[in-house]
């Protein structure tokens, strides 16, 4: 069973390559989720039982400063979550002969009876509040962790590596593997170029509808040709905003993986499995991180410093001088960072194993 984390989209869409991975090795996988992580994950396998689990359903601040002060609010809604979660898993267990779980970042899915499996690119979690609530926070992130049999880390081991200290901090949680680079696009050769600019809208509300709207505000007298995608699953829509800009809500992996191809350039946020996606295809990129959220704003300022993308704050984006300053960064290329496909042989080997 696989079970991703209800924090936007990407936590669900970076566990694609590791279900494809798991079918190819004659597993039979079943799928715990709500809402649109369910939606997409249906449309991605429409053939896999989806079990309904309440996510944690974190509420957002309208204004990133309050950003760190609402989740830290929602503590204790978090660990009543935690709690029902295994006490549901233990029933599930029973229920459908679960042999193994892999969670995607949620803390309450490890089991004494057979092998679970965490995770995570987020072994330091980083705050608004610095050093010592960081350490407060990892000493508990890693008391979780430790209770299941592995974690698993989606970056590369190396000094070139996706996520900086997030995931490479001194000391590891035990049984931790890195995956490589967790995405479930591919490359392809000679892709014919559509467009100027690729958008991609992301993140949890109501800096996902923000974010579209700035966008939207400033896009739609440009001379460019565009394709902005809603990431909101099951609400099918698709209009022409100006000749050459088009907007719908979703695309599927297959669909999403060609058009990225077929872009000069990605705007979107600093979610990690979307830096995963731009890694993959070596995609120039303009980021913006979610207003308030720690863990995206470093990001965003960690591959600006590689020189992997350029970066700037939702309150400076301003559409026109975003697409000037990209024509003169000087981009790196992602190609020497490591085997893209690592995790294969790892989730192989677990499957094996059981």
């Amino acid at each position: 069973m696989i079970v991703p984390l209800d924090w936007g989209l990407g936590h669900a869409t970076r566990d694609i390559p590791l279900i494809y991975e798991l079918l190819n090795a004659g597993c039979e996988v079943i799928i715990a989720a709500e809402g649109k992580h369910a939606a997409l994950l249906q449309q991605e396998f429409p053939n896999i039982t989806i079990l309904p689990l309440p996510g944690y359903r974190i509420q957002y601040a309208q204004k990133g400063i309050f950003f760190g002060w609402k989740i830290i609010q929602q503590i204790p809604k978090i660990y009543k979550s935690v709690t029902f979660e295994n006490n549901w898993l233990k029933k599930v267990v029973k229920e459908y002969k679960i042999d193994a779980v892999i969670s995607d970042n949620r803390f309450g899915l490890y089991h004494p009876g057979i092998p679970t499996v965490f995770i995570s690119h987020q072994l330091l979690i980083k705050t608004p509040f610095g050093g010592p609530i960081e350490r407060l926070l990892q000493r508990i992130n890693y008391r979780y962790i430790n209770r299941y049999t592995a974690c698993w880390v989606p970056d590369f081991q190396g000094e070139n590596n996706l996520s900086g200290e997030l995931a490479h901090p001194t000391n590891l949680p035990k049984n931790t593997a890195y995956l490589g680079c967790l995405s479930r696009f591919v490359e392809k050769e000679n892709v014919e170029k559509k467009y100027d600019v690729l958008v991609l809208i992301s993140g949890p509300e109501p800096q996902r509808t923000n974010f579209e709207q700035l966008v939207l505000a400033q896009i739609k007298d440009l001379p460019i040709t565009a394709l902005i995608v809603s990431g909101k699953p099951g609400e099918p829509f698709e209009h022409e905003i100006s000749p050459g800009i088009q907007h719908i809500n979703h695309l599927d992996a297959a669909s999403l993986n060609d058009v990225m191809l077929a872009s000069d350039l990605v705007i979107s946020r600093t979610g990690y499995t979307t830096l995963m996606d731009l890694a993959k295809l070596d995609k120039k990129s303009v980021l913006v991180p979610t207003p308030g959220q720690s863990e995206q704003e470093y990001l965003g300022k960690y591959f600006m410093d590689k020189g992997y993308a350029y970066c700037l704050p939702q309150h400076r984006f301003n559409l026109p001088e975003a697409l000037r300053l990209a024509r003169t960064f000087k981009f790196r290329s992602y190609k020497n960072n490591g085997d893209m496909n690592a995790y294969k042989k790892i989730v192989r080997d677990f499957a094996e194993s059981l």
